[in-house]
């Protein structure tokens, strides 16, 4: 099994600090606890671990800083710690330089003294803003040589300015990084310094700079004062609005990868761009689906640097816009999907900056939910249980609050059932991969069970079975490892990791592998409906891995192609069986890929189960991108009835697999998509991602 996020695909000169597992901690700061370990008996008692924490306190990098390298597996700054509320700058600066794992939530203006302060953060934080008002004002943060694992996200840090435009005795940064590495900067607002909003400097490596605002500003984003091209940066979906240089520069880059960002200039401002996106020394640049507003000199490179430039829009801008020399696949390094360029300025506009809800325990004006109860599952006997359906029957019948079952790394090799009578119940891994913790079985549909009662069948065959609404999969593997080579003579050979069959399921980070009927997405029943949420996420197979009559979502995730038992080259990605009236799959902003010969695979084909022509199969695959393993005709009959006469359609779909609207392939108008999105698909339901 591989996945495209393990590791980094060149040499370094030298590795960092290793990173230690993760720890359970006293309950302290702003977690709170409930009695719910009533329910399950003294020693079932909320376990004060970091899988209390809210999603947006988990929340994890994209991009080059996703990457496992230099001992550091991803992105994930404080989680494994406490989370606590910062109100002033001691408490702030306390937790910042603390050599333990914190979320810090900054709840409230703070302000640096003296100014052009720069706290110096230590490896393994979260600093997090409390919605919009987590300001840090007249200074910022320096992440020092070493210093690894940091997110900053949220916050508002502003007005250093010491009154000199192009200040060359102030050195007053938003985010200074020296030698740092694995670092995020998510969803801030970064304005007015004396210096740099952000500069990535000295071998600063394994960078995701995203959904950020900066402005009024003049030496916005450098990276680089270094002769090493060893640095690797992802740069996505920031709005840069009226900064004059460095938007960014980069120096000496080995894999500079930016897109989907947004560069404006107003025209009759004070500030006016000297340039845009630069690429100097020794860069390798690949610059894609970007939008750039009434800037001067928008793209230019030195003679030495390589800049590939390819889906930008460019209105109004004069100068310079140049390109050349060959750059890279950021696809070798992590899994991604940029939108459209066109949609980039009113994603930017409306989704940039600090949100709301972030770093906050709920919607204003309501209370934090209950503290879940948390079983833990280990194989060495650390946790309560040593095996994950232990910890599932220890859910009592009825239960109506929620459960996290805690699964250390390792191979469980067992069949898991979450049944219907045990909702709200989540199953997370809580190693530094997906890949750490692994559920796995190898049934297939026409094995005999052990007790003789007959097949398996297909349902049956499943790793993992969810039956219970508000189910919730995140950071595992669930496998199924059926050898279909080593049984040709059996008669059934549909092994399911993954089944469910219940309401609001959300699979978030998750690797479902199998080859024949991998991830069953099912109902409870033919007139009950059943939606699922995945994101962020890999599905493996090769014959119909994704099926069922659920209504499913598929956003920013991997679907990758598979070779047969044989060593051939042909499947199916989806099979929906969509009951007439509802909505079936929607694969959004994914990528279909995989190691297999071109022109090779059908997008789906409509399931008719049981010979029932009353259902209405669907998939729409829509902005994503498809290798050339997807044939030019992506659709085909199944069982006697036609895909035509079903509900199969694309939209806005890139790479080589994509093609031109035809009756063989058929396209969704823009009226059409504008119904056909995960809001339109998931109804009153918002999933509990972020």
């Amino acid at each position: 099994m591989t996945e495209t996020r393990s590791r980094a695909r060149h040499r370094r000169r030298g590795r960092g600090l290793l990173l230690g597992g993760p720890a359970a901690l006293a309950a302290a700061g702003v977690l709170a606890y409930g009695t719910a370990f009533g329910v399950f008996g003294a020693d079932g008692r909320p376990e004060a671990t970091a899988a209390d924490a809210p999603a947006w306190a988990r929340a994890v990098a994209d991009g080059f800083a996703s990457v496992d390298a230099l001992g550091q597996n991803g992105t994930y700054g404080g989680r494994d710690g406490r989370t606590v509320t910062v109100r002033n700058l001691a408490e702030l600066e306390k937790y910042a330089t603390a050599p333990e794992p914190y979320v810090i939530v900054v709840a409230g203006t703070i302000t640096m003294n003296p100014t052009g302060k720069e706290i110096k953060v230590a490896s393994d934080k979260t600093i997090v803003g409390s919605g919009t008002s987590g300001h840090i004002v007249g200074g910022g943060f320096f992440l020092g040589q070493g210093v690894h694992n940091v997110i900053i996200r949220n916050l508002t840090i502003r007005d250093a300015y010491q009154g000199v435009w192009n200040d060359k005795e102030h050195d007053f940064d938003a985010v200074q990084m020296d030698g740092a590495h694995h670092v995020w900067i998510d969803h801030n607002d970064l304005r007015h310094m004396a210096d740099g909003l952000i500069d990535s400097r000295k071998d600063t490596t394994y960078v995701t700079v995203s959904w950020n605002r900066l402005g009024n500003n003049n030496k916005t984003f450098g990276i680089g004062w270094t002769e090493n091209v060893t640095a690797d940066l992802t740069i996505h979906h920031n709005w840069f609005r009226e900064t004059e240089q460095r938007n960014p520069s980069t120096d000496n880059v080995a894999h500079a990868h930016l897109y989907n960002n947004l560069l404006q200039d107003d025209a009759g401002t004070g500030i006016t761009s000297a340039y845009g996106n630069y690429a100097r020394g020794r860069t390798r640049m690949l610059l894609e689906n970007s939008v750039f507003q009434g800037v001067n000199n928008p793209v230019i490179k030195d003679s030495t640097a390589a800049l590939v430039q390819r889906g930008n829009v460019f209105t109004g801008t004069t100068g310079r816009n140049e390109s050349g020399g060959t750059a890279f696949d950021p696809r070798s390094f992590y899994p991604y999907t940029p939108d459209p360029a066109s949609a980039v300025p009113a994603l930017l506009k409306a989704g940039a900056g600090p949100r709301s809800t972030i770093g906050t325990a709920g919607a204003a004006g309501t209370e934090a939910a209950a503290a879940p109860t948390v079983l833990t599952v280990a194989k060495d006997g650390t946790g309560r249980f040593t095996g994950v359906q232990k910890a599932v029957d220890a859910v009592p019948a009825g239960n109506s609050s929620p459960v996290v079952i805690r699964i250390a790394p390792g191979v469980y090799r067992e069949t898991v059932k979450v049944p219907a009578t045990k909702p709200h119940v989540t199953l997370e891994g809580t190693g530094g991969s997906r890949k750490d913790t692994v559920i796995v079985e190898g049934h297939a549909s026409g094995m005999t069970k052990p007790d003789g009662s007959g097949t398996y069948g297909t349902g049956g065959s499943a790793t993992v079975a969810v039956e219970a609404d508000d189910f919730r999969a995140h950071n595992l593997t669930v496998s199924n490892d059926f050898d279909e080579a080593a049984h040709q003579n059996l008669d059934g050979h549909q092994a399911v990791a993954l089944r469910t069959a219940a309401d609001r399921v959300v699979l978030d980070g998750v690797i479902v592998s199998g080859d024949q009927d991998t991830l069953l997405l099912d109902t409870a029943a033919k007139d009950r409906i059943g939606r699922v949420y995945m994101t962020g996420s890999y599905v493996i197979g090769n014959v119909d891995f994704v099926f069922g009559r659920a209504t499913a979502v598929i956003d920013r995730s991997v679907l990758t192609l598979k070779k047969r038992w044989d060593g051939s080259s042909a499947g199916y990605v989806t099979a929906p069986s969509t009951a007439a009236g509802r909505k079936g799959f929607l694969i959004s902003r994914s990528t279909v890929n995989g190691d297999v010969g071109a022109g090779t695979f059908f997008l789906g084909r409509p399931w008719h189960a049981g010979g029932d022509a009353s259902l209405s199969p669907q998939t729409t695959v829509r902005d994503s991108v498809l290798s050339a393993a997807v044939k030019p005709a992506p659709w085909t009959d199944m069982g006697g009835f036609s895909w035509k006469s079903d509900r199969f359609a694309e939209y806005r779909n890139t790479g080589p697999g994509a093609g031109s609207p035809s009756p063989n392939r058929p396209h969704l108008t823009a009226t059409d998509a504008a119904a056909q999105d995960i809001p339109h698909w998931l109804g009153d339901w918002t999933p509990p991602v972020g």
